[in-house]
């Protein structure tokens, strides 16, 4: 039976060198590898890989978006919080949620919603 390994997801942009620079400056994302002629980089935290691109030649693209979220799961959201709360834009700021999770969210510089939580 076929096994899911890992997701990681593409994240389409205009401007590239910005995302770079959004995830690794403020988020704390590590490149790990960079393709100039391609606009594509691969990005790391902790395990959780994302890579970046401009939308190439095999990509009908109208409008570069996302209906949904991308959900982190992190530890220390507090401190992550207070390190990042004035340095970004607000979705929604952190607070307690019934289902048992601390959360908050964030926009990126494209627009992508971020969220992120911790059990409580």
């Amino acid at each position: 039976m076929t096994k899911f390994k890992s997701l990681h997801p593409v994240l389409w942009t205009e401007s590239w060198e910005e995302t770079i620079q959004f995830y690794t400056g403020i988020l704390g994302f590590t490149i790990t590898e960079k393709n100039q002629i391609w606009k594509w980089a691969s990005l790391q935290r902790d395990g959780i890989r994302i890579m970046v691109s401009v939308p190439n030649a095999h990509e009908s693209i109208v409008k570069i978006g996302f209906t949904g979220s991308f959900y982190f799961n992190i530890s220390m959201i507090d401190d992550f919080w207070e390190t990042l709360k004035d340095k970004i834009e607000i979705c929604y700021e952190i607070e307690d949620f019934e289902w048992g999770m601390r959360e908050f969210a964030v926009y990126d510089n494209n627009g992508y919603i971020l969220q992120f939580g911790e059990a409580i």
